[in-house]
């Protein structure tokens, strides 16, 4: 039987975190792991409830949800860590995508595309809801200085394959398109996530697109 997936709320709004909970409990493959109206209760809880992925507003009171993204992602990477928000700026997603969170979603968002995003989420995918990504396209579209060599540490397939993961391609793709095993593909990018000093996909897609990787469609 496949584990059930742990699933923390933390939202300061009462009406949204009824819904969110009612969510949760109605699905068979989630199990509610607790409820934080606080950034600083929702690291506490984070900790001693064990959640697998925590839907974290931004605006929380006492302690941001960006700072309460990093401390629950320094104290474990596994967490998943889902932004659920509805109209911040720009500055404020990156800002809590480079602390850990593993993707965004609207909070007028359909019932079966959180539920979808939670259970990606779990799995250890990059989640964006359809308006967020569109704000993530043209935030990356817009033109920067070119770095030499941004990652002189990785090899030049490492860097390859950097290049199609910030293109938001799957293991699977990846090794389709560069005629390789999925097996080691996996094995680059876990090499690649190490040099990069990053959790996950999320984080390595920031790092490539903030590198310039990712923006034309072609590797390199």
């Amino acid at each position: 039987m496949t584990d059930r997936i742990r699933v923390l709320i933390a939202d300061d709004h009462p009406v949204f975190r009824d819904g969110l909970r009612a969510l949760v409990e109605s699905a068979p493959d989630l199990d509610l792991a607790g409820e934080a109206t606080t950034g600083t209760q929702a690291v506490e809880l984070a900790a001693t409830g064990r959640p697998a992925v925590i839907l974290m507003d931004l605006r929380m009171p006492e302690l941001s949800g960006i700072e309460a993204t990093r401390r629950i992602v320094e104290a474990d990477p596994t967490v998943g860590i889902l932004i659920v928000t509805m109209s911040e700026d720009d500055e404020s997603l990156f800002a809590a995508m480079r602390a850990g969170a593993r993707g965004y979603i609207p909070k007028d968002a359909e019932r079966a595309e959180i539920l979808s995003a939670i259970r990606a989420c779990a799995l250890g995918e990059a989640v964006f809801g359809a308006s967020i990504a569109r704000r993530v396209a043209d935030f990356f579209a817009a033109p920067r200085s070119p770095a030499a060599e941004p990652f002189p540490d990785l090899t030049d397939r490492e860097n390859e394959i950097l290049e199609l993961i910030a293109q938001g391609r799957s293991n699977g793709d990846i090794a389709s398109r560069l005629g390789i095993a999925s097996k080691t593909v996996r094995n680059h990018v876990a090499n690649v996530f190490n040099k990069l000093q990053v959790a996950d996909r999320a984080q390595a897609i920031v790092r490539a697109r903030e590198a310039g990787l990712g923006r034309d469609g072609s590797t390199r």
